[in-house]
């Protein structure tokens, strides 16, 4: 089965990620999605999975923290595809991608024995 990661190659939380799947010796891709980024109908379709595209959102991050007011209230589908294409960073990290379609934000040693049945 193939598996993608997006993430970024800095991250901490992605370093814990892939080092987690290489201890299994599961295969996966990893994509940066600040060289390679996501597809609008990409994004639409992981919110539509996640609950809204407020899930996608990293409102922990550095970035966020960072960001006019009026830009940390997106209205519309439109806006929040503006602001994660001018934000790549925003994204929760990592994202996993199952051969199948489904969607994992983030990274917990709990979760991945439980996606990965370890």
């Amino acid at each position: 089965m193939s598996l993608s990661m997006y993430g970024l190659p800095n991250c901490d939380t992605c370093k814990k990620a892939q080092n987690w799947l290489k201890r299994i010796e599961r295969p996966f891709t990893f994509i940066d999605y600040r060289n390679h980024p996501v597809a609008p109908a990409v994004l639409e379709q992981w919110a539509e999975q996640l609950g809204g595209f407020d899930a996608l959102l990293n409102k922990s991050s550095t970035t966020w923290r960072t960001l006019l007011p009026n830009k940390k209230t997106p209205g519309s589908k439109p806006e929040y595809l503006m602001l994660l294409k001018e934000y790549p960073a925003l994204l929760k990290r990592p994202v996993l991608v199952f051969e199948d379609g489904r969607v994992v934000l983030g990274f917990k040693d709990a979760q991945y024995k439980k996606l990965f049945s370890t």
